[in-house]
């Protein structure tokens, strides 16, 4: 049982330091508007890429191949 309690207090402590020590958080970088750096955008949140997708999707009259 106390080696029990001992691996708890051990794994208490890490988690502890490594909070206090471990790399920053993005919570933190997210509430400093003035250092925020646009980085590249996926695919998913690129509303050129979805248009274009959606366009060549379609076809030339606009409508799916799937409708009747």
């Amino acid at each position: 049982m106390t080696v029990l309690f001992a691996v708890i207090g051990i794994a208490a402590i890490g988690f502890l330091l490594w909070r206090a020590f471990g790399p920053q958080s993005s919570d933190s970088a997210a509430h400093d508007t003035t250092t925020r750096s646009s980085g590249p955008v996926g695919p998913d949140d690129d509303a050129a890429f979805l248009r274009d997708l959606d366009r060549r999707t379609r076809g030339p009259n606009g409508s799916d191949s799937d409708e009747i």
